[in-house]
């Protein structure tokens, strides 16, 4: 997960099941996605491997990264591309140690430059800032402001990723602060034209932007 240019890292909805899989394909077909964050709560390490490797096997198919939220187990289990943890699922060391050294680990840091600091100490491959704005993914305990990307990308090389209510219609701010990645999950799964229409806005929006500076 590295860029010259912000991408759209993709995350799932609570309920993966049905026709997910399809809408999951629409919008990896619609244009570049750089990752897809399997996040679902509430079910047995076994109920979620089962509902996984479809997904990650799609994802493959696109090359696109398979990452999993939170649960270092289940990543080695389905054979993850990386892992993300929160503030309270561990230590990004011990996730390299179980899962290797290839593999993606991100870290959330919400507001603050010191765990994001202390993330890029410990190993992780990139960080992840926010909610930026309102969101109904999950409850939100702090917000971020779009300064903080810039602060992080004028001083580090390690990629950092923007989440927290990003749409189409609020996107463009956080690319021009300088997240390399924009983590979505209603904003596309909810969009009114579907996936596959948000995907191809979101890619409009990346393509739109000023170059950065390497």
């Amino acid at each position: 997960m590295t860029t010259d240019s912000c991408q759209l890292y993709l995350i799932s909805p609570q309920d993966v099941g049905g026709d997910f899989p399809e809408r999951l394909t629409a919008a990896l077909t619609a244009g570049p996605v750089a990752a897809f964050q399997f996040r679902v709560k509430g079910l047995t390490q076994h109920q979620a491997a089962d509902l996984a490797a479809p997904l990650r096997a799609i994802c493959a198919d696109h090359d696109v990264a398979f990452i999993v939220n939170d649960d270092v187990a289940l990543a080695k289990r389905v054979g993850a591309d990386g892992v993300h943890l929160g503030k309270d699922d561990g230590d990004p060391r011990d996730a390299r140690a179980a899962l290797g050294p290839d593999t993606q680990i991100g870290i959330s840091c919400y507001n603050s430059r010191h765990l994001a600091m202390e993330a890029g100490d410990a190993g992780a491959d990139y960080v992840a800032f926010g909610a930026f704005h309102p969101t109904t993914t999950k409850e939100v305990e702090v917000y971020a402001d779009p300064e903080l990307l810039t602060w992080w990308q004028g001083l580090f090389e390690l990629p950092c990723v923007a989440i927290g209510g990003i749409t189409v219609d609020n996107a463009a701010a956080l690319v021009e602060a300088g997240a390399d990645f924009l983590a979505v999950s209603g904003g596309v799964w909810n969009h009114p034209d579907g996936p596959a229409a948000a995907v191809k806005a979101f890619a409009e929006i990346f393509a739109a932007a000023p170059p950065r500076e390497l």
